[in-house]
């Protein structure tokens, strides 16, 4: 194993760090004062460093196991305390609130199964899956601002639909994806 990878102090591990830190602020300027200007700019940084850190990571090769764990785990925080806000606030249905979680916990087999086998806790990250999450990352702030009055709320809605639609179905396409490859690794 490379020394590298277990480097803890990386500017893309800090920045996945900040990110984690984000999400329970989130929550509160969403649920709290309903400080929506600021959840949304906090929102769009997060979706910012989270394109950021990736491009520091590989462009300076400060890949590390501990970014392979935080990184994912802040993005999934994030969807999730987004989509709670935002049901707690009308602003999205239900429904997608469900869909989009219910794909991770259909997956939550998948370490196991790739531990018994010899192979890392997770599978690299697949295009498709970083897609969806950036389409996603794209729609939430979109669809909230849709929930508000104001010249620029149809606007939204179109565009925030059309992200969100896309991003559930490649956020569930990659997991599909995810399948078919641990089906590949542990066969025989």
């Amino acid at each position: 194993m490379n020394p590298a990878e277990d480097r803890i102090w990386t500017v893309p591990n800090l920045l996945s760090f900040l990110r984690l830190l984000g999400v329970p602020v989130f929550l509160w300027l969403v649920l709290g004062p309903h400080a929506d200007g600021w959840a949304i700019l906090l929102l769009a940084l997060a979706g910012f460093t989270d394109w950021l850190d990736g491009k520091i990571a590989r462009t300076w090769n400060q890949t590390s196991r501990l970014g392979r764990l935080i990184d994912p785990l802040a993005d999934r925080l994030y969807i999730l305390a987004t989509l709670v806000g935002l049901v707690l606030r009308d602003a999205i249905p239900l429904w997608l609130a469900l869909a989009v979680p219910l794909r991770d916990v259909l997956l939550l087999w998948v370490p196991p199964v790739l531990r018994r086998h010899g192979y890392g806790p997770a599978l690299p990250v697949h295009f498709l899956g970083k897609a969806g999450t950036a389409a996603l990352m794209y729609a939430f702030p979109l669809l909230f601002l849709a929930s508000h009055q104001g010249w620029y709320a149809e606007i939204c809605a179109i565009s925030g639909w059309a992200f969100a639609i896309w991003g559930t179905g490649l956020y569930w396409w990659a997991g599909v994806l995810y399948v078919v490859q641990v089906r590949e690794l542990t066969k025989g």
